[in-house]
């Protein structure tokens, strides 16, 4: 990497500038690294302390880990472990995705914080001394030549920054940089959701299905403790919602979880309760000469099936795969760009039909109705035929088309 800084601008030289420090990101520059190619990661933050939602590591992540070898570090960090995914609806208790029968050596979901999963991540990219790590670094601008888009403009702790590269690999997510500012076609295909996150504190030993529906829909994170709560509501009703107050949201998230009650009252304050405004879509084109996006920049996922940070790992190692060999002499052609989409374009349309189309009929249709009375036909089937639960697991815990890390280390 060429570095040139001055008091007013840093300029840097490298072979591909990542946007973005998430899983997408961090993965897929320590990739690179390790495989020779000198990159360059940024990140609009100065740490990772933030109140993340993604926290689930599912078999298909894990076994990523353990082919990098890295696998029995990261088992070291505080985690809990889920060897099936129960859900909870009305009186009925179904398990949804059995993990036991999955060809893999870790058989169930780690939910680590993902400020400690994306610290670990960076830790490793440190090992390589291809790997550049740049905290409070924001992306305004790509640098364009003709239509090949040549590195980015940006600040950093209050000096004008400029990335040169073969390649921007943009991983900033759903609202970030490169996707606003790409310029490449879009697909919005709607989501069956919004949801309300909010805290509750968790008594010790506390066990709860993932997923709890009938008259509402609840997701239960266990992040030790406290549990951190989605509750599902009908995509665009956030106001009605609140114009309710928080009593009603008190009593709906009680009649699912009636052992919530009493905690529940501390839930007295909208300042308590966090909007998430769920979109599901996905560029139709994720490149142009000199940019590729990937993760959410490509693709954003609902909630449903935690599957969004483990799809955004897949991207990262079919990018590092794909285009470590190019990038360390030379920059990829549109063709060699496309080849990452191909490979992972059937994985996120698959993905997402199963989000929007398969699990919508768990989440309530309208404020006034919060959710169906009777088991969803979904349910009813997978509790009829177990066999499909190991389905199910093979979908949500390894995903379609599962990536393995083929670049050896330099």
């Amino acid at each position: 990497m060429a570095d040139d800084e001055n008091a007013q601008q840093r300029t840097i030289t490298t072979d591909a500038c990542v946007v973005g420090g998430g899983p997408a990101g961090l993965m897929t520059g320590v990739l690179l690294a390790r495989a020779g190619v000198d990159v360059t990661v940024i990140e609009k933050h100065d740490d990772f302390l933030r109140d993340f939602r993604g926290d689930t590591i599912h078999p298909s992540t894990l076994e990523v880990l353990h082919e990098l070898g890295w696998v029995d570090e990261f088992l070291s960090l505080p985690h809990t472990r889920m060897d099936s995914v129960e859900v909870a609806f009305g009186n009925d208790r179904v398990t949804v995705a059995d993990f036991s029968h999955l060809p893999v050596r870790h058989r169930f979901i780690a939910f680590v914080p993902q400020w400690d999963f994306l610290a670990f991540l960076l830790e490793k990219g440190k090992l390589y001394p291809h790997f550049t790590f740049l905290p409070e670094a924001t992306a305004l601008k790509l640098i364009t030549q003709g239509h090949r888009v040549r590195g980015i403009l940006g600040h950093r702790r209050g000096q004008s920054l400029r990335v040169l590269s073969r390649l921007v690999i943009g991983a900033d997510g759903r609202r970030g940089f490169t996707k606003r500012g790409s310029g490449l076609p879009g697909h919005d295909i709607g989501a069956p959701i919004d949801v309300l996150w909010f805290r509750l504190p968790r008594s010790e030993g506390e066990r709860l299905p993932l997923f709890t529906g009938g008259q509402g829909s609840l997701i239960s994170i266990n992040r030790g403790e406290y549990w951190q709560l989605a509750y599902a509501i009908p995509p665009g009703t956030g106001d009605v919602i609140r114009a309710d107050g928080p009593t009603a949201l008190q009593r709906r998230v009680a009649h699912l979880q009636p052992g919530f009650r009493n905690r529940l009252l501390g839930l007295d304050d909208w300042g308590k309760v966090q909007e998430l405004k769920v979109s599901v879509d996905r560029l139709r084109k994720w490149h142009r000469p000199g940019l590729l996006c990937i993760g959410d920049a490509a693709h954003a996922m609902s909630p449903a099936g935690g599957v969004g940070i483990n799809l955004a790992i897949q991207d990262a190692v079919a990018t590092a795969n794909l285009l470590a060999p190019v990038l360390r002499t030379r920059t990829p052609h549109e063709g060699e760009l496309d080849a990452v989409q191909r490979r992972r374009s059937l994985p996120t349309r698959i993905t997402q039909a199963f989000q929007t189309r398969i699990l919508s009929g768990l989440y309530a249709s309208s404020v006034a109705k919060r959710g169906a009375a009777t088991l969803p036909l979904p349910l009813r089937l997978l509790r009829r035929i177990p066999r499909l639960r190991h389905l199910t697991g093979r979908l949500i815990g390894l995903g379609v088309r599962p990536e393995h890390p083929r670049t050896p280390p330099i």
